[in-house]
């Protein structure tokens, strides 16, 4: 079952895409966008996670730019929006949204209230400080990228965190790799996964770089995670 609900912050309302399990109260994760925004991807992974026993949530951080964005990676115009409102976001604002989907969901009737979060691209940069500034039971980002430039938050993080690193990411180079992996390889809360030869957003399918062997063994392990801290 899917549908929308409504998140309000003090500086406006946005929406999410929601995916309900077969159950009336289910442990949630919040999903967090590319930069593609809460397109067919983002609702299929949300489907998925509803799938396997999760209430799953997709809010839409682009709200304050432009509500409703739902693109593809398929043409050089959707990219060329995509990277404009990448570089555009507000991250700090975007972490407080979701914080308020995070709180919204964890208060509904049919979350058990503990609640996670899984980002990918930019959402992956978004999980990681989520991790870092929020409440979240247990956070896990796909390729994230810039998260070499938070590092100093990691003396925050309370709750388990997985990272799923691609070692052949054009957007996250090997020195910014080593710098994430130097950082947190030994933080107790931190669980690190690379994956050779991959290349950024290998567990997005129908894309460029899309691995099913790499994104079904990181997605297992993003399930287990979640059943494990969540559960």
């Amino acid at each position: 079952m899917s549908e929308r609900l409504s998140v309000t912050t003090p500086a406006g309302s946005f929406s999410a895409y929601v995916a309900r399990p077969a159950a009336a109260r289910a442990p949630a994760v919040v999903v967090i966008q590319e930069i593609f925004g809460v397109n067919r991807v983002m609702r299929e992974v949300c489907d998925r996670l509803a799938g396997a026993g999760f209430l799953a949530v997709c809010p839409d951080l682009f709200w304050r730019l432009e509500p409703g964005v739902d693109i593809t990676d398929q043409t050089q115009a959707e990219w060329d929006k995509a990277m404009g409102l990448m570089n555009r976001f507000d991250v700090d604002a975007g972490v407080e949204d979701i914080r308020a989907a995070i709180d919204l969901v964890r208060a509904g009737p049919g979350c058990s209230g503990k609640v996670g979060a899984v980002g990918y691209c930019l959402g992956g940069r978004l999980a990681y400080l989520t991790a870092t500034r929020t409440d979240s039971d247990a956070s896990v980002g796909y390729y994230g990228v810039g998260i070499e430039n938070y590092l100093a938050e990691a003396e925050r993080l309370a709750h388990p965190l997985m990272l799923h690193i691609a070692e052949d990411d054009a957007f996250a180079p090997k020195q910014a790799q080593d710098r994430i992996v130097g950082a947190l390889k030994d933080h107790p809360q931190v669980t690190l996964h690379t994956y050779p030869g991959c290349d950024h957003a290998f567990a997005r399918p129908g894309g460029a770089h899309y691995d099913a062997q790499a994104a079904a063994q990181a997605d297992g392990r993003t399930l287990a995670f979640f059943r494990r801290h969540l559960g």
